[in-house]
């Protein structure tokens, strides 16, 4: 990646409008950080500790809670750092890799948010095919594709971003560096920029979901076709936890990058929900609709010593 800039390190300005209110949004972020790694954790004891959980649809939650770690660890660390009362001061490298890393995990969540609506749909649809199309092999192949393509397409939008001079202003009126924000730093005209990149980050959330919305579509035409009542229940039981949690990953990249102009307060507060309050709740999500992780999450918690055996 060239660099032609003169700027060594970014300022990070935090989220705006929110000045004397430091100490309460430290508390506030630094707890839901450590429940967003303490209940991602917890999720993966369970399946790994469960011989039952040990098919295609948990394998695909797995690399989810492992997103759901990661993806909030990029832009809360050096965030409750500041607003601790440290340096806001982040340096060039940081910069881009705090981008890079921040699409590279949304992507792939995207991706895999994809791939479990295909896991549904070969189960409910296809349930007597289902060991043989989600084999061994297909799952890693499909876990492995979606870190590569979320690779390849954080890839392009951080070469698209630090392709161009910076060379004067070096404050980021943001709490972390994104593209938009760091477009109008830039010592170029970025016009062209600005529309390829809001047709790529636009274009591959909006495939995705409409993939999704194929499967689910196929889903529940399936499920209605199921005459009893309790069938169809449990089928529905299944998928809802899914499409909660895609609601909630799909609603912030709309609000963000797909609206004409932006507002950097509502941005900001949009996307301390999509870093911090998600990865938060799909454990939650995952955990409270489904009963065999619900098991498995209280033997995990007897062991630790957290839950006493009556439970």
């Amino acid at each position: 990646m060239r660099n032609a800039s003169v700027v060594t390190e970014f300022i990070l300005l935090g989220i705006p409008h929110t000045e004397d209110l430091e100490a309460m949004l430290f508390v506030l972020f630094l707890t839901f950080y450590v429940f967003t790694l303490v209940g991602n954790l917890l999720i993966l004891l369970a399946i790994a500790s469960s011989a039952r959980l040990h098919t295609p649809m948990y394998f695909f939650l797995c690399e989810l809670s492992v997103c759901d770690i990661f993806f909030p660890s990029v832009s809360s660390p050096k965030m409750l750092f500041y607003l601790s009362g440290h340096s806001r001061a982040i340096s060039y490298a940081g910069c881009v890799s705090q981008l890079f890393f921040y699409h590279f995990l949304g992507c792939t969540e995207c991706f895999l948010y994809t791939v479990m609506a295909y896991d549904r749909f070969v189960a409910i649809c296809h349930p007597l095919r289902y060991q043989v199309i989600m084999s061994h092999r297909a799952c890693a192949l499909l876990a492995s594709g979606t870190s590569f393509f979320g690779c390849i397409q954080a890839t392009f939008l951080t070469t698209l971003t630090f392709q161009l001079p910076y060379c004067g202003p070096n404050e980021v009126d943001y709490f972390f560096c994104d593209i938009p924000v760091m477009l109008k730093l830039a010592c170029a005209d970025t016009a062209a920029l600005e529309v390829v990149g809001f047709v790529s980050v636009g274009l591959m959330p909006l495939s995705c979901f409409l993939l999704i919305l194929t499967s689910y579509s196929r889903i529940v035409y399936s499920i209605l076709q199921i005459h009893s009542a309790e069938g169809q229940r449990r089928a529905f039981s299944t998928c809802s936890a899914h499409l909660t949690a895609i609601l909630l990953a799909f609603m912030p990249v709309a609000l963000i990058y797909l609206r004409p102009t932006s507002d950097p307060w509502l941005d900001a507060t949009v996307q301390v929900l999509n870093n911090l309050v998600t990865p938060m709740l799909n454990p939650l999500i995952y955990s409270l609709r489904n009963k065999e992780v619900k098991s498995s999450l209280k033997k995990v918690l007897h062991q630790l010593g957290f839950l006493p055996e009556q439970l």
